[in-house]
């Protein structure tokens, strides 16, 4: 199973980052992670069945695209249309991917290539039997770097 410390370096961010992000996550209940001998990260049941759309609303929260009340606020705010045409295409970038689970990142035929990024073969990350029938990932998943 690949340890944060993997995630961070084939992700090329900090460890303190990954590590935020892995612990959000779990929190979430979306990765298991374990420590110690043997331990690593892993794709939860629910993990593998989460809206993409919904993970990136919690990761990225509520916040506007663009911050009009900073420590600089804009002075065109209170007239500004262009704030509530980016905050409905947020909207809109968001509902585009809540069809979409993390179980589809990694099912056939995206899923072997996505699993084999992190090195090893696709198989042994998915398991002998690959995805069960319908498309889903046996319990044993293993959660590739690039998700994390």
């Amino acid at each position: 199973m690949p340890v944060t410390r993997e995630v961070a370096a084939t992700l090329e961010v900090p460890y303190t980052h990954a590590a935020k992000v892995v612990a959000r996550l779990q929190h979430l209940g979306l990765v298991e992670a374990r420590r110690g001998r043997g331990g690593g990260l892993a794709l939860t049941s629910a993990g593998r069945a989460a809206s993409v759309g919904g993970v990136i609303r919690e990761l990225e929260g509520a916040g506007d695209v663009v911050d009009c009340d900073g420590a600089a606020p804009c002075p065109l705010r209170g007239a500004c249309v262009l704030r509530g045409a980016l905050r409905r295409a947020q909207e809109a970038f968001f509902a585009s991917l809540d069809p979409l689970t993390v179980n589809d990142l990694v099912a056939a035929p995206t899923g072997p290539p996505l699993l084999g990024i992190s090195g090893g073969s696709p198989a042994a990350r998915m398991g002998a039997e690959g995805p069960e029938p319908g498309g889903r990932m046996a319990d044993t998943h293993r959660l590739p770097p690039r998700l994390g």
